[in-house]
Formats: structure tokens, C-alpha cells, sequence
């Protein structure tokens, strides 16, 4: 079977925010029903927690330093081969909508969009996010051939929460229109396809449709206060104090970013309901691809993909939005393959995986040939029941080194390894550390960096940090020879 692709990739969305994942507050019941129609991965991680590095990793299926994109602004180098462009030479055809980021993307140095590679698209509907002016930016383009012009307002009794655009002309509804024109198209045609659904939230800034927020206002008291106990950051590195009195670092006057102290219990509860109010569109949108491939009768040929390129704090351990740091919350993604009769249906895997498997996954279901560059590893055993659901890797790996401008004085070098049960994080550049067991401390409070009884586990994970860093060379050029 030649298998057509849909992947959509969230923006900044942690693995916690979904009803499948266990959330009690948010109700995404499309998303749900595709991980009840696949498989769903409990332990998934990004190779970087910023969009850049992690989007260049799991479109190549490469770590960051392999592909030399370790940094937002940095450009996307011109000989890496994404999974686009391998399934483009294969005959398939493929589309994006929404964001790709795998080059600089501000206004003011792309007056017209992010610099493109030979990225195999062939439909390119380019959209960084809902609020960025681009005077090409083709969701803007689309919003005034409706006769309407985008628009925030402010949530009564604070400026970190907006109402955005409402759900029939917001940017996640745009994406998704896209990508539903593509696929009837090419199902009508009979063309094989490969398609990127790039939704942009739940990114900040935090402003869902009014009639989505004001449903999750009505209970608002309900909802956890952030997972942050006062003076826990003591013994955590320099960043983290940094970015604690105000996000990406800007806290150097009374217009700090998200500053975590100067936020009411209101605010903290008001920006949760926000960003679940988000991912409730998108839960919408989901049930709406999903229709259109059963009305296709598409669904049981089409390998849909579910994930997001990184987490977001979302004020846990007094942090927003995202920076060097390796907490859950900002490294653990969702993922979710779905594929009626070819990929298991209702399973929970607990293996350790990462984003850039996914890469040579799609390679090995559409029997393309072997990508000796790729770095990741296949998990259709795991999907086609070939292979077990709770083994797949022995540890995770993360990095970041300097991914945001944001912290200049010292730079932010750290790199992280996860077993299952501890995670440790080497800060090479101002020679501080964390080590937590989460077996013990799943909400990732206390760090044994410094802690005498776990001297031995800290020698133990720095020496798989070690052997993770070291696997990350490149594996090109292949050995023709023997000398």
C-alpha cells in the first residue's frame, strides 16, 4: 500500500494539555479518538526545547548540531535533506500550511518570508503565526479577501491575555482549510501525498477565540495554580533565575515579559485556561481532517501524525513560554500515529522515544530507501506490532546551545539525557547542573546535582550524557573502502 501523510505539528504545545495524556480540563475528544484509532507514545521527546533546532532535527531525522541548526535565526544549511523532499523525489506530492521555521522568520530581516531550501513542497501556503504583520504573510492575504483585518483585545484585568480572532477566521481554522483544499484535490486526482499541517498555537501570544476562552472563564478557579514551589530555584542554574523575573530574560524594567511574581492568581489561571483553550480549536480542526479522509475514503490508507515541535512551561517551576531549561513540561511532546488496518489500534507505548524518529518511520512505511544520514530510529515495529510497545530507546537526548538570543552574559551551552527515571542536564557553560529522579520527585522540584547520596547516579547519567553527545556525529560520509 502506498500510504499518503498527514502530519500536524503543533506549535509550543507540552504533552499534558490533551485528554488522552490524562487532562481533566481540557476536552479534546477528536485527538483522543485518533490515539483510540493508533498508537500513543507516553514518553516522547524533542531534541531541542525551541522551534528552530527541533524543527530542522525531526524534519531531517538528525540531531541539531548534526544538522548544524542549533539556533532560532540561524539558516537551515542547504545540503541537509528533509523528509519532505525524499517523499517529493518518490512521486508524492507534497504541501505545507502554516509555520516552518527552519529559517530566520522576523519581519524585519525577511520583508517577505523565511529564505526556502529545496524543501520538496510543491504547495507552500507559508504562515508564521496569527499575529506577525508580514505584508505577504498569506493568512493576512486571506483575511482581507474576507473583508476583515486581524484583531486582539485585551482579557479584563490583565495585558497577557488577548482575544484573538474568532474560530471561522483564526489561523489555526486557516491552516486547516489549506489542507483540506489539498487533500481533495489530490484524492480527486489520485495522487499519492505528503502533506505539513503547521498549526501555530498554542504559541504565545495567548489569545484564543472570545468563545473559547469564556467557556473555560465560567470555571476558572478550578483550574491548578502553576507547578512551582517558592525557593525551589535556589539551586537551579542561572537561567532559570533569569527568565523567572520575566520571560526570555526581559526583566529590566516595570514592562517585564510574564514576569512570574507580579502575576495575580487570576493571571496564572487565565493564561492556563487560554492555552487549553487553544488546543481545544485545534481539537476541532483534528475532527474536521478526520472527517474529510472518511469522506475520502482516505482514512485507512492515510498515516496521520499528531505532535508538536516542543512544550511550554506554562509557569511551572515559576518559568513561561520556554528557554534553556529540560523540564517536562518543556521537552516531553505528545505524539500519536494513527492508521486504520495497517497501524495498532488503542495502544499506549511507554517507550522512549524522540522527534527525529519519525523521520525514518515514514521511510520505512512508504519502503523508501534507506537514509544513511538519519540519525533517528524507526518505530513501525512498534506501530505494526512487529516490535514491543515499551522498549524502543535506552535514553533520551536534548540540547541547547545558545537557541534564543536572550541570554548573552554568560551564553545558555546545556545538554540533557533521560533514562525513564533520572534526567540529568550538564550546564557546560557556567559549570552548573540538575539531576532529578522522577520516580520519586515527578514534578521535578528537587535537584540532586549537589546531593551526596546520589553521587553515584550522577557519575552514572553524565556518562550517558557522554555516550549521547558522542553518537551525535554526523554518519556521513559512508565507508566505501577498507583503507
Amino acid at each position: 500500500m502506498k500510504y499518503n501523510v498527514l502530519w500536524i505539528c503543533t506549535d509550543q504545545q507540552r504533552f499534558d494539555t490533551l485528554g488522552c495524556y490524562g487532562n481533566p480540563y481540557v476536552q479534546t475528544p477528536n485527538i483522543d479518538k485518533l490515539a483510540e484509532r493508533g498508537v500513543l507514545f507516553e514518553n516522547s521527546y524533542c531534541q531541542n526545547p525551541t522551534c528552530t533546532p527541533s524543527r530542522a532535527s525531526f524534519l531531517t531525522g538528525r540531531y541539531p548540531r548534526t544538522t548544524r541548526c542549533r539556533q532560532n535565526g540561524q539558516k537551515f544549511p542547504k545540503d541537509e535533506k528533509l523528509i519532505s523532499k525524499i517523499f517529493a523525489d518518490a512521486d508524492y506530492v507534497c504541501g505545507l500550511s502554516g509555520k516552518l521555521h527552519l529559517n530566520p522568520c522576523n519581519p524585519a530581516v525577511c520583508k517577505a518570508m523565511e529564505e526556502r531550501v529545496d524543501d520538496g513542497y510543491s504547495v507552500f501556503h507559508w504562515s508564521h503565526g496569527g499575529h506577525d504583520g508580514w505584508a505577504t504573510h498569506e493568512y493576512f492575504q486571506w483575511l482581507r479577501e474576507k473583508g476583515m483585518k486581524f484583531k486582539s483585545q485585551n482579557v479584563e484585568g490583565t495585558e497577557l491575555v488577548q482575544y484573538g480572532m474568532e474560530e471561522e477566521y483564526h489561523q489555526t481554522t486557516w491552516c486547516t482549510n489549506k489542507a483540506i483544499n489539498f487533500i481533495e484535490a489530490n484524492a480527486e486526482y489520485g495522487n499519492p501525498w505528503f502533506f505539513s499541517l503547521n498549526i501555530y498555537d498554542p504559541h504565545h501570544p495567548f489569545d484564543p477565540p472570545k468563545s473559547y476562552l469564556d467557556k473555560h472563564m465560567q470555571n476558572l478557579n478550578s483550574l491548578p495554580m502553576p507547578n512551582y514551589v517558592p525557593g525551589e530555584l535556589d539551586d537551579k542554574p542561572v537561567f532559570q533565575k533569569m527568565d523567572h523575573k520575566g520571560a526570555y530574560n526581559n526583566h529590566d524594567s516595570n514592562n517585564a515579559v510574564i514576569a512570574f511574581d507580579r502575576m495575580s492568581e487570576y493571571e496564572h489561571r487565565l493564561m492556563k485556561a487560554s492555552y487549553y483553550s487553544m488546543v481545544e480549536l485545534i481539537d476541532k480542526q483534528v475532527g474536521r481532517l478526520v472527517d474529510t479522509l472518511e469522506k475520502l475514503g482516505q482514512l485507512e490508507n492515510t498515516i496521520i501524525i499528531f505532535t508538536s515541535d516542543h512544550g511550554e512551561m506554562l509557569g511551572d517551576h515559576g518559568l513561561y513560554l520556554k528557554g534553556p531549561y529540560f523540564y517536562e513540561g518543556a521537552v516531553h511532546v505528545p505524539l500519536i500515529f494513527s492508521c486504520p488496518g495497517s497501524i495498532q489500534e488503542n495502544v499506549r507505548s511507554k517507550a522512549l522515544v524522540e522527534l527525529m524518529d519519525i523521520a525514518p518511520t515514514l521511510v520505512e512505511a512508504a519502503a523508501l530507501p534507506r537514509q544513511p544520514q538519519m540519525q533517528g530510529k524507526s518505530l513501525w515495529g512498534i506501530l505494526t506490532g512487529k516490535a514491543s510497545p515499551d522498549s524502543h530507546k535506552d535514553y533520551v537526548y536534548s540540547e541547547y546551545y545558545n537557541s534564543m538570543p536572550w541570554h548573552k552574559n554568560p551564553t545558555a551551552q546545556c545538554t540533557m539525557v533521560f533514562d525513564g527515571r533520572y534526567k540529568i542536564v550538564d550546564v557546560h557553560s557556567t559549570q552548573e547542573g540538575e539531576l532529578y529522579d522522577l520516580q520519586k520527585d515527578p514534578n521535578e522540584t528537587k535537584n540532586l546535582w549537589n546531593g551526596a547520596d546520589y553521587a553515584d547516579v550522577k557519575a552514572q547519567m553524565l556518562v550517558k550524557l557522554c555516550d549521547a553527545m558522542a553518537f551525535t556525529v554526523d554518519p556521513m560520509n559512508e565507508r566505501i573502502s577498507e583503507w
